[in-house]
């Protein structure tokens, strides 16, 4: 199988821009409305003009997200540009992606007596002996869900917004905590940007609850609350709105803030963009607040193949963000090759995952992963032979399956499925990790929730370079739990 390696995906990155726009840069911003992030730790607020609207208050952390001229505020570190993100050519998100059935099914038929049901094709989750339900031949083993589910703890998604019409995600999300950070009018579902927020929120959360004949998918922690904070409207969202949904969450209670979302390369060199000393400071304050709040913060190590630690040599160090501020617990991505492509035994999911059927593990770091130094551990984010993917539809069982909406052409919202690759979709499963450790050990710190995490991961072959401490082990962190 013919994958891309790690060179031809970097050199294709260097060009591409598109996925990010520096307030102070775009063409389309004026003094006089562009967004941009102050540091109240550079500037006393009674100095801030009156003409400056602030959008988002979070002096909490000594930070404010505001809209005006930011050139009458302060020096050079009270300010910083409000990051603009633009997923229309998304290295923010999802590397690959496909969608897959509605949420209806029609196929009558399930594990080994045909095609896959939903849940077979959750290699993500049986690989971690989630739980019985992935199977409709359980055996009698005890699974992680027998120890923990997630129950009494809250998750905030801070993203493209959750659809809770979704079968498996009736009542998981709260209805009144979740908040739209666009100010568009709209609520906290999604709006144009996509279904990635969904996505993410299935990983977490999904209930398995769909009583159609392909059943539904299950999350890491279904008896955890979700909280939606949608900081995307249409394709277009605002760092500064996601700090402000970081902020919210933790004083929502929340005991992890999922965030899939982060600074693309070329924003990766200080030397370059000096601004971004400036975006690591506020960001450090704000992961600050909100760690004494004790809410974990996990973020996606980024999609740009790019090692955190080292130095490039035309274009000196590199730094991602948030991912590489301290207080950010950031999350590679693995995935396999080769899950259930072949048709001999595809009806029997067990084998999908064992023997000769793989042409790399489950532990294997994706092509397409950050790695590095900042990396605290790695989880299942999906893998993909790229070119595979052109001729072998079964290719895209590599990725992550979890829950999406779609829109019909009459307008209609729809419930489904589908596959996406990505560091996003690694953060998650660590996300849904947190409430499982919260959910027995409610009082435990942020500091001891993610020593845990770490201290009961397992280190894959290639080590710490690519999976910090090591890769998620759910069965041995809610035994230490």
């Amino acid at each position: 199988m013919s994958r891309h390696s790690r060179r031809r995906i970097l050199k294709g990155i260097g060009v591409a821009a598109a996925g990010v726009s520096l307030g102070a840069g775009r063409v389309s911003a004026s003094a006089a409305d562009e967004r941009f992030l102050i540091n109240l730790t550079e500037v006393p607020r009674s100095d801030i003009p009156d003409d400056v609207d602030i959008v988002h208050d979070l002096s909490q952390a000594n930070v404010l997200v505001a809209r005006g001229d930011s050139s009458a505020v302060g020096g050079d570190m009270a300010t910083a540009p409000d990051i603009a993100l633009d997923l229309s050519d998304d290295t923010t998100g999802a590397v690959v992606e496909a969608d897959g059935p509605q949420a209806s099914g029609s196929s009558a038929s399930h594990n080994h007596d045909g095609p896959a049901s939903n849940s077979e094709y959750q290699w993500d989750k049986r690989v971690q002996n989630l739980s019985n339900e992935l199977t409709d031949k359980p055996g009698n083993g005890k699974t992680v869900h027998d120890v923990a589910t997630g129950e009494g703890t809250r998750v905030a998604v801070v993203d493209t917004g959750v659809y809770d019409g979704h079968p498996d995600l009736v009542d998981v999300v709260n209805d009144e905590l979740s908040e739209d950070l666009t100010g568009d009018g709209f609520d906290w579902r999604p709006n144009g940007a996509g279904n990635h927020g969904t996505h993410v929120a299935g990983t977490i959360a999904a209930t398995n609850s769909n009583d159609g004949p392909d059943g539904g998918v299950l999350g890491t922690a279904p008896d955890t609350e979700i909280l939606s904070y949608r900081m995307f409207s249409g394709k277009k969202g605002f760092q500064g709105d996601g700090y402000a949904g970081w902020v919210k969450a933790a004083e929502a209670g929340c005991d992890a803030i999922n965030y899939s979302v982060g600074f693309p390369a070329p924003y990766v060199f200080p030397e370059e963009y000096p601004l971004l000393e400036a975006e690591l400071r506020i960001a450090e304050q704000v992961a600050s607040y909100v760690r004494s709040q004790g809410t974990v913060i996990v973020n996606s190590a980024g999609n740009d193949g790019l090692d955190m630690s080292a130095t490039d040599p035309e274009r000196g160090e590199i730094l991602s963000l948030p991912t590489e501020a301290e207080g950010v617990f950031g999350v590679s991505a693995t995935g396999p090759i080769g899950f259930s492509w072949g048709d001999k035994q595809d009806d029997n999911e067990e084998k999908w995952l064992s023997g000769n059927r793989l042409e790399e593990p489950t532990t294997d770091p994706a092509f397409y992963t950050n790695y590095g130094g900042a990396v605290d551990v790695s989880a299942a984010g999906g893998d993909a032979d790229l070119e595979a993917l052109a001729t072998t539809p079964k290719a895209y069982n590599d990725l992550v399956f979890s829950t999406i909406n779609t829109t019909d052409e009459d307008g209609t919202v729809v419930p489904g499925y589908g596959w996406k690759a990505g560091t996003s979709m690694a953060a998650p499963q660590v996300a849904g990790a947190v409430a499982l450790v919260r959910s027995l050990r409610p009082d435990a710190t942020v500091d001891e929730v993610e020593s845990l995490i770490k201290e009961t991961a397992s280190m894959p072959d290639e080590g710490p370079r690519y999976h910090g401490a090591g890769h998620l082990d759910l069965e041995e962190l809610v035994k230490r739990a």
